[in-house]
């Protein structure tokens, strides 16, 4: 073996090895995981991962959109690769119903996903999000003015949509490049997806833009939204005992006598708007703590909210005649 050849050798064993702790840490208890695949670069990398770090110990699913006439053919080549490595491959399709199609082809993933993981008894299922990943997903929400729990980013460890599966990112402490490198040296060649190439795509676009921009580091930036995926943590802790200490629910009823910092007074009227059944959507939640703050009340979704001797009080609407 070249010089060269054995430094791609051990570079390759150090990802293997990484990825072998990341998926440890992440599914303790040791259940079969299911792996979602796509077909690209990131969960092709993953996939070739997980069969080098835990051969026998997941299975992989790929989802068929409908959105694009390349989809099939692409669900084929996951298939196709799986049945060369003897690893169980289901493809799952799914239907988008028109609108935000992104968003409502990720809510129909996440759910056929789950289902999936439950038929198969599957412990957890496993994403290929990595650190540029939650860089720009880091970036785009901060410059959408959100909050703490919109600039954690998306968690190393959550639960599908639904359901009680695991859902978990193994990857997030990966760089895309050193995952593109790591599947061309097994020679694999990945779909590439024309999506990625969008500028109608918010995402594209600021990918783009980082990719230009030297000063910034996607693996810096990606651990800051792992602290502050810590801070939303401490957050819902702090906001869980001011719930148990500071509000009363009656018969389609919350009152809630704050003291908190305005942070956790938000989770208190969020969490008591959907208590009563409804869901506050943007910054609505925001906008009536505003009001409460101010001595005033007001509507969110048919919950209505005001004061009360310095208490907040959350009620439904009553039924329009």
């Amino acid at each position: 073996m070249t010089e060269t050849g054995t430094r791609s050798a051990a570079a390759n064993d150090g990802l293997v090895q990484r990825f072998a702790e990341a998926l440890a840490r992440l599914n303790p208890g040791g259940g079969k995981v299911g792996l979602a695949v796509s077909g690209g670069p990131d969960s092709m990398a993953m996939l070739v991962l997980a069969h080098a770090a835990a051969p026998g110990a997941f299975e992989v699913a790929t989802v068929d959109h409908g959105l694009r006439a390349e989809a099939a053919g692409e669900c084929a080549f996951v298939q196709a690769v799986c049945a060369a490595r003897g690893i169980p491959c289901a493809v799952l399709r799914v239907q988008v119903p028109p609108g935000n199609v992104q968003a409502s082809a990720r809510d129909a993933r996440y759910t056929a996903l789950a289902d999936w993981a439950q038929q198969r008894g599957l412990a957890a299922v496993a994403t290929a999000h990595h650190a540029d990943d939650q860089a720009e997903t880091l970036l785009m929400r901060l410059n959408r003015g959100s909050g703490v729990a919109g600039l954690a980013g998306v968690r190393e460890r959550t639960v599908l949509p639904g359901g009680d599966v695991a859902l978990i990112r193994p990857l997030l402490s990966f760089r895309r490049a050193e995952l593109a490198g790591f599947l061309a040296n097994h020679g694999l060649s990945p779909v590439l997806d024309p999506s990625n190439e969008d500028d109608r795509f918010d995402r594209v676009r600021l990918r783009k833009a980082l990719a230009s921009a030297a000063i910034i580091d996607p693996a810096a930036v990606a651990s800051s939204a792992l602290h502050l995926a810590e801070a939303d943590e401490a957050l819902d802790w702090a906001a869980c005992r001011e719930w148990d200490e500071r509000v009363q629910v009656g018969e389609g009823e919350v009152r809630y006598s704050p003291k908190a910092p305005r942070a956790i007074a938000l989770r208190i009227v969020e969490r008591a708007i959907s208590r009563l059944g409804e869901r506050p959507r943007g910054r609505a939640a925001a906008r009536l703590l505003d009001a409460l703050l101010a001595g005033d009340g007001g509507n969110v979704g048919g919950v209505l909210a005001r004061v009360r001797r310095g208490t907040w009080v959350f009620t439904l609407e009553p039924p329009r005649r």
